[in-house]
Order: C-alpha cells, then sequence, then structure tokens
C-alpha cells in the first residue's frame, strides 16, 4: 500500500492547521524551506514503502530468535535501519553541532508516521534510538556525548531504555538493580552494575554495531543497602560493548540475554529479559547528579509516550485505510428500496458502514493530528520568541502527555477493531493485513505506561496538583477557538463537555471527593482526551474551511460526526464521579 499516510492530508495538516511555513523562519530550523521539508516526506513515504513496508508481514512470521547468547533479526530489518540512515532520517531532528539536520519536531514527527504506519517494529528502533540519543545530548557530559550519543545519531548504534524489572513492573521505585563505584575515566563516574531488566524493547539484536542501554538502578549507601523508593535511582550509560581508546565497540560487557519474550504482536522488535553483572558486574557511567535517574529518565519516556501514540495512531489509519479500499471494492446486499431485482453495490453504500468508517476515520486521523500538535508544542517549547510562550507550551505539553499516549493507544485500536468488522470474516483471518494491524496495535495501550498509568499521571500529577490551574488556561483557549465557530452548535456541544468536566473535577476539595476522583481517574483520563479531541477536530474544520479539495469536506463531516457520536459520552464518564460514586473504591478483593 503505496503512501499509508495520505500526502494530501499530511500536507494540510503541516502547512495549514499547524503553519510549519512559520516555524521554517525561526533561526533554530533555519537552512530548511518548504521545499526541502517537502523532498524529505516525499523520500519517506518511498523508503517505508521500500524498505519497511516490504517485510513488515515476514518479520510478524519469522521471529527474532536467541542463538548462543545473541539475537538474531530478518536482515530485512539492518538493511531498513541503513537506509534509513543513510537518508538522513536518525540525524533529522538533532542540531547540526551533532551531526544532525536540525529540523522541527513538527516535521520529524510527520517523517516517523510514515515509518511507523508501514512497520511499526522497525520503527521501533530507530524511534528508541533518536529517545536514547536525545537524552545522552541534554544530560550527558561532552565526552558521553561523543561516545555514545553521536554513533546513534549517525545510524552506527542503537539505544534502549532499561527500566523495568521482574519483581517492579512498573513500580520503579521496587527496582533493585545496584551500581557499585568503580573509579571515575574520562567518561565520568564508573560503575559496575548487577541486576535483571525486563521487557527491554531493542535489547539485544544483530542489527548495529553497538547497542547503547540507559539503564535505571540503585547506588548502594555506606550499609550496602540500597534507598527505598524512586529518590534513590540513578541513571547509567551500559553499552553492550565496551568503547576502546578509539570509540569502537571492543570487549562484550558483562550483559546476558536470558530470555525472549514472545509477543501477539510487535513480534519484529525484540524484547529481551536482560542479565546485567553475572561475572563480576556490566561496567556504566552516571549521567547526571546521584538521585536523579527517574527525573533524567523521564525525558526519554516522555517522548516515548508521544511516540507510542504516534505509532498507534499510524497503525490505526492504515487499518481505516484499507478497510475504506475494502468497503468500496466489496460487494454485497443490494441499496435501500432496490429490492430483489437490484444488483449488488460495494458495502460503502450501506449507512452502517459509514458509520463504522466515519467512526474510524475520527479516531485515527485525530490520533495522529493530536501526536502532530503536541510535536508543535515541543518546537514552540524550544523556539518560540518569548519566555511566556515557551512555559505555556511546556505547561501544556506535560498536560496533553498522558492523553497523546492514551487516546491514540486506545482508539487507534478501537479503528483496527472496526477495519476488521467492515472486512467480515475476512479480516480474522491472516490473508488481509487487518488482523496482523491489530494485533501490533494491542500493545500500545499496554507498554510506556498502561492507561491506568496515565489516568493516575493525568489527575494525580498534573489537575489535582495544581488545582486545575493549567487545565483552565488551556480550556480557556479552546473557548477563544471555537467562540464563533461555524459549527456553532458543535462548539457549543464541547462547550457544556468542558463546564461538565470542571465540575466533576471540583469535588477534589475534600479527602473523600479526591478518592472518587482517583478511584476513577480513567474515566475521567477517557472525558478530558474527548474533549481534547473535540476540539482538535473543530479546529481541523476550521481550517478546512479555507479549502476547496474533497478531503476538506471530509474533514468538516468528521468533525460533526465527532460532536454528535463521541462527545456525549463525555456524560456518562462523568456522571459517577459527580454523582461520588466510589465503588471503585470501596469494592472489596473477596466479593469479586
Amino acid at each position: 500500500m503505496t503512501g499509508v499516510i495520505d500526502r494530501a492530508l499530511l500536507d494540510f495538516w503541516l502547512w495549514d492547521w499547524l503553519d510549519a511555513g512559520a516555524l521554517l523562519t525561526r533561526a533554530q530550523y533555519g537552512g530548511h524551506d518548504r521545499g526541502g521539508v517537502n523532498a524529505m516526506l516525499d523520500t519517506a513515504a518511498r523508503l517505508a514503502d521500500s524498505h519497511f513496508l516490504d517485510h513488515w508481514k515476514t518479520s510478524d512470521r519469522e521471529e527474532p530468535r536467541l542463538e548462543n547468547g545473541q539475537v538474531r533479526v530478518l536482515p530485512a530489518v539492518k538493511r531498513a535501519l541503513a537506509t534509513y540512515a543513510e537518508a538522513g532520517f536518525a540525524a533529522a531532528s538533532f542540531a547540526p553541532a551533532h551531526g544532525g539536520l536540525g529540523l522541527p519536531s513538527l516535521i520529524c514527527t510527520a517523517i516517523t508516521s510514515q515509518f511507523m504506519a508501514a512497520n511499526i517494529a522497525t520503527a521501533s528502533y530507530a524511534m528508541l534510538t533518536a529517545g536514547n540519543a536525545a537524552l545522552l545530548t541534554h544530560f550527558g557530559n561532552e565526552a558521553q556525548v561523543n561516545c555514545f550519543a553521536l554513533p546513534q545519531i549517525e545510524g552506527r548504534w542503537t539505544g534502549t531504555m532499561c527500566l523495568s524489572e521482574p519483581q517492579a513492573g512498573s513500580s520503579l521505585g521496587d527496582i533493585t538493580t545496584r551500581a557499585v563505584p568503580d573509579g571515575e575515566d574520562h567518561l565520568g563516574p564508573r560503575y559496575r552494575l548487577t541486576g535483571n531488566k525486563m521487557w527491554i524493547s531493542g535489547g539485544d539484536h544483530d542489527a548495529a554495531e553497538n547497542i547503547v542501554h540507559l539503564v535505571l538502578a540503585k547506588i548502594p549507601g555506606v550499609d550496602e543497602k540500597l534507598i527505598a523508593g524512586p529518590k534513590g535511582i540513578s541513571i547509567f550509560i551500559v553499552p553492550k560493548y565496551r568503547p576502546d581508546a578509539g570509540g569502537n565497540p571492543g570487549a562484550r560487557n558483562d550483559i546476558a540475554v536470558a530470555g525472549l519474550n514472545h509477543k501477539m504482536g510487535f513480534r519484529g522488535t525484540s524484547n529481551c529479559l536482560l542479565n546485567f553483572g553475572e561475572t563480576g558486574g556490566a561496567l556504566g557511567w552516571r549521567v547526571g547528579d546521584e538521585g536523579q535517574g527517574l527525573a533524567v529518565m523521564f525525558h526519554m519516556m516522555n517522548g516515548a509516550r508521544i511516540g507510542v501514540g504516534l505509532g498507534a495512531g499510524a497503525l490505526g489509519y492504515r487499518g481505516y485505510r484499507l478497510a475504506l479500499d475494502y468497503a468500496r471494492t466489496r460487494t454485497q446486499g443490494r441499496a435501500p428500496g432496490a429490492g430483489t431485482n437490484g444488483g449488488q453495490v460495494p458495502i460503502i453504500e450501506h449507512a452502517d458502514i459509514r458509520r463504522m468508517l466515519l467512526a474510524a476515520k475520527s479516531y485515527t486521523e485525530g490520533a495522529l493530528a493530536l501526536s502532530l500538535w503536541c510535536a508543535r508544542l515541543e518546537d514552540e517549547e524550544r523556539s518560540a520568541e518569548t519566555a511566556a510562550a515557551r512555559a505555556q507550551a511546556t505547561a501544556w505539553l506535560g498536560l496533553l502527555t498522558p492523553v497523546a499516549k492514551t487516546w491514540p493507544s486506545e482508539y487507534g485500536l478501537a479503528a483496527n477493531d472496526i477495519a476488521i468488522q467492515i472486512h467480515g470474516g475476512y479480516g480474522y483471518t491472516r490473508d488481509f493485513d487487518v488482523e496482523q494491524l491489530y494485533r501490533d496495535n494491542r500493545l500500545n495501550p499496554i507498554h510506556e505506561g498502561t492507561t491506568g498509568i496515565q489516568a493516575l499521571d493525568l489527575l494525580g500529577r498534573k489537575l489535582l496538583r495544581d488545582e486545575g490551574a493549567v487545565m483552565d488556561q488551556f480550556f480557556a483557549h479552546i473557548t477563544t477557538r471555537i467562540t464563533g465557530h461555524a459549527l456553532a452548535p458543535q462548539a457549543e456541544t464541547l462547550r457544556r463537555a468542558m463546564a461538565d468536566f470542571r465540575t466533576a473535577l471540583a469535588g477534589a476539595d475534600t479527602p473523600a471527593g479526591q478518592a472518587v476522583i482517583l478511584g476513577n481517574a480513567t474515566p475521567m483520563l477517557w472525558a478530558f482526551g474527548h474533549i481534547v479531541m473535540g476540539f482538535i477536530w473543530l479546529d481541523l474544520a476550521g481550517a478546512a474551511r479555507k479549502q476547496e479539495k474533497e478531503f476538506a469536506q471530509g474533514q468538516i463531516a468528521t468533525a460533526i460526526y465527532f460532536c454528535a457520536y463521541e462527545i456525549p459520552k463525555i456524560s456518562a464518564w462523568l456522571s459517577p464521579v459527580i454523582a461520588g460514586v466510589s465503588l471503585p473504591v470501596e469494592m472489596k478483593s473477596t466479593w469479586f
């Protein structure tokens, strides 16, 4: 399927809705123009089709395998990543000082969406590597950047993040991996690490010269005990191969692959259980100060969460496009009123099929638009002219990150479910791509923080901590944008939803009210996410009204659909909170 993200739609989002052209006039992104950016987008679509999509199904059938302690992946994965780097995409988001192209995050996100839609598993190696290198360029010392980040930016090495452990999972304060001081060298404070890490995507493979692990661990105190909780966590660079005097991969580090996880989907990305320090301790170097590991790692984790949302939206969108094509070509049934004498019609002529396609379109295009909008906020955070504008972008990005991860993950998957339904029995077979797309996307509501964890982040760390101050600023922005909107009834529907959300959140003024809200954090996240998406669709419809192309009518129609069919769900999610229903808190485990 050539050009899996419709280029006309992508151009509309970038240039007409998010005004990418204005970004290119800023000094930080100087040297780029629309023609050059369009050429890179064209190249990305071509390479995604020829070097990523070509082995998508093969990598699902022929999973990574462990042979003599080394994980082997398809040779096509290595070729794809090499081609990706040769085209400059591995370096696209980095500053020229680090060998990068200095492209805006908005453009890099649009480029990445093509590769994720084509082959999420292979693209994930590149996404993790970019996040690893970005953390190092931000927090690492000069020697660490030169030794460990630059080879990743060049595309020769890959990177991971090693957080979870078999006994800890998402509860990172309970990790037990130890980092014992071992002197200092030109790369910084050196340590020997021992412990186990679980669910490490890209944890081992043969598609790169070296793998740079960023590992969370605890430094023991003078009593040899580890500090309890997250305050004791530091972060360390632990490469698969130790660098020699010239910075090239040298001796194998003390890291062993204890096993591979065999997944429902997303199979082309190796996922490992790693043992550190089986024979004396894996050599690593601390990044940043002691005890700051979690704060440093969140620089990569937050980017990864937005990246997960982008991937989920891309997978959902591809499934939607396949379902749309199938509905236009598959004939079954007769047109209403035609009787038995009429000929069969394409199933898209049936209203229920169009309803499902509208739902999938609203979910997937909305998810991609949300990811692009967050990338635009990242650019504002880095390059806006005033400190106030940069601070506002930072605050809004923090507020929206749980939504940008969760909403596309949940609703991209829902779109894949719809795609199977539209295909009927064929969609349930491996002969049609929608079956694998569903399996690939099912991971996204789970990894990088489950939906429930993101809900607690939104409610506990964001909305309740500042008593909704940032949310109020954001809602005020929405109100300004939709005032006088051509879709006035739909704008009013969104305004009522925001008022309902404020009413629900107002219950947090007592401890009992906070307990109710946190016990219903996930429905609150669903409601907030739908408000965000309602705003995005109204904003897209406003921009589409200036277009004469037919796809613009689709944007307007989808905005009307979302406000009519999806926004009313917010009331149902919020009503138990407003009523003070605390059953999720009070329910005893023995009652189940």
